[in-house]
């Protein structure tokens, strides 16, 4: 194949696949339940963060985390008391359970507190083409106040050679101006020509047969590989893409 009808391939199942039908089978939908902005990147934010695993399972949970936090993210993130986090105790999704989740409502109320909120963190140490920086200085922010050890592996380090699928996912969702009403884009402060393809092993797998990826290993040397072959095929918006790559292998079995 070559560029141009690799383009128009990839194009093509971009329009299959970004379609408000997505959403139904989606984690996104979790943050298009709400339309306050606060509420909308805490819900994302967490729903990425459990995004591993069975897909049904991931927005089952997701869902069942919005209904303990009473289905006000936001509120509850800012006027929790210690016998509010007591009930976030039982929740459990594979590795992440209750310490993890009480853990990560405190240092999100944290970074609202005192550092403007999750975009204004994620939009500072922004690179010309690559958000893998910001994603990195993020994860120092979050785990800056008292936490479980445990904890800092459901956030992961782009400069420790991490792909970080589920930040790259959820930076997807609020930074992407979507005009199919997938992808939120509500946060202007990042270009999302800088946004990467959220790479697993659908993905992957589906780069690697289509001849842009060739690292075997899904890590963030085959995501800064995937990255600058998506970003020829489109400069301002690349991470469509992902809809392409992640259809053809979850939908299609390419």
């Amino acid at each position: 194949m070559t560029n141009s009808e690799l383009k128009s391939f990839l194009d093509e199942k971009v329009f299959q696949y970004n379609t408000l039908d997505f959403i139904e089978s989606d984690p996104v939908q979790i943050p298009h339940l709400f339309t306050l902005k606060e509420d909308i990147e805490i819900a994302g934010f967490l729903s990425a963060t459990i995004a591993w695993g069975n897909r049904k399972m991931i927005i089952k949970n997701a869902h069942k985390m919005m209904d303990l936090l009473g289905n006000s993210p936001y509120d509850f993130v800012m006027s929790h008391n210690e016998g509010d986090l007591e009930r976030l105790e039982s929740f459990v999704h594979r590795t992440f359970n209750g310490l993890d989740f009480t853990s990560f409502i405190r240092s999100l109320q944290h970074i609202y507190k005192s550092h403007n909120g999750l975009e204004s963190v994620f939009s500072k140490h922004q690179e010309s083409n690559s958000m893998q920086k910001s994603i990195s200085e993020f994860k120092k922010v979050f785990f800056e106040i008292t936490h479980q050890n445990r904890t800092q592996k459901h956030i992961s380090d782009p400069m420790n050679n991490s792909a970080a699928k589920r930040i790259n996912m959820y930076l997807r969702w609020m930074c992407r101006q979507d005009n199919k009403g997938v992808d939120l884009g509500i946060w202007k402060s990042i270009s999302p020509s800088k946004l990467s393809c959220p790479l697993d092993v659908h993905s992957g797998n589906v780069a690697r047969k289509l001849g842009l990826l060739t690292r075997k290993q899904n890590d963030g040397k085959a995501l800064a590989e995937l990255d600058s072959k998506l970003r020829k095929l489109d400069p301002n918006d690349p991470v469509k893409y992902d809809f392409a790559l992640f259809g053809l292998g979850v939908f299609e079995g390419f």
